[in-house]
């Protein structure tokens, strides 16, 4: 190899050398790629004017003879303790509980935060406390069970998410959410099947269950028309329109016919 093809394949290799670093160079410097777009938050709430808020409130009856409650058999589990009795139609002088009241419509496309605390269910006795229960699209709801026996707790819902879980005695509290809204959504146990409760899941903070008097309240409405529904589990739905104008404060009561 002569002279002048050593010095021209030095050349080559030096102008390759110099290639290579400039590429190098040039994709350390490229920026890093875009973090992906955030998801949109949700809406913020509507805000309610506290001084102009409205509120119902009233009595559910029982227009009729309430059936006598059916007695419940646990004696398939020892570890079944407290009141032997269905909870279907629970009627106190012609007081009606266990009613879930809402309001259906009026709300138009206002938006409620979700409650950070939690809603509760107690199994004790080898029952559901409570037997009728409200919940905000979202909320947590702990479950508890304070019986010395395992129960398995199983929501059959329709428009949400089916599960059902074992809890033995003693277990930490089993935590659940339903994303969309819901009327009188059973829940039952497995292991024992008398035991029977209701998830209601709306959208709003407005509604309530009757206790055992009979009577609910709902407060804190903005002043507009409203569809306020009455459910009972075995008697159905009824529902009520009324006008609330501002600081309204108006009793609205119904009945219930034994079918």
């Amino acid at each position: 190899m002569n002279k002048k093809t050593c010095i021209g394949l030095m050349t080559l290799l030096c102008l390759g050398f110099a290639l290579l670093a400039g590429c190098s160079k040039k994709e350390e410097s490229q920026p890093a790629a875009a973090p992906e777009a955030a998801q949109p938050a949700a809406p913020a709430a509507t805000p309610i004017d506290a001084a102009t808020a409205a509120s119902i409130s009233g009595t559910v009856k029982l227009d009729g003879a309430a059936p006598k409650p059916a007695k419940i058999d646990m004696s398939q589990d020892a570890a079944c303790k407290g009141t032997n009795m269905a909870e279907t139609i629970v009627d106190d002088g012609g007081n009606l509980a266990n009613v879930f009241v809402y309001v259906k419509d009026g709300l138009g496309n206002r938006t409620f935060d979700v409650p950070t605390t939690s809603a509760t269910i107690d199994q004790q006795g080898c029952k559901y406390h409570p037997h009728v229960l409200g919940v905000m699209a979202g909320q947590n709801i702990e479950i508890k069970n304070d019986d010395q026996t395992t129960h398995n707790i199983h929501p059959t819902p329709q428009e949400n998410r089916e599960w059902n879980e074992s809890q033995p005695p003693n277990a930490a509290p089993i935590t659940k959410s339903f994303a969309r809204e819901e009327i009188m959504l059973p829940v039952k146990c497995n292991q024992h099947p008398w035991m029977r409760m209701y998830i209601n899941v709306v959208k709003s903070p407005f509604y309530a269950v009757t206790g055992p008097d009979g009577k609910y309240e709902i407060k804190g409405l903005p002043p507009g028309d409203y569809t306020i529904a009455f459910v009972q589990e075995k008697l159905g739905e009824q529902t009520q329109k009324v006008t609330l104008a501002a600081k309204d404060s108006k009793t609205v009561d119904q009945a219930f016919k034994m079918q």
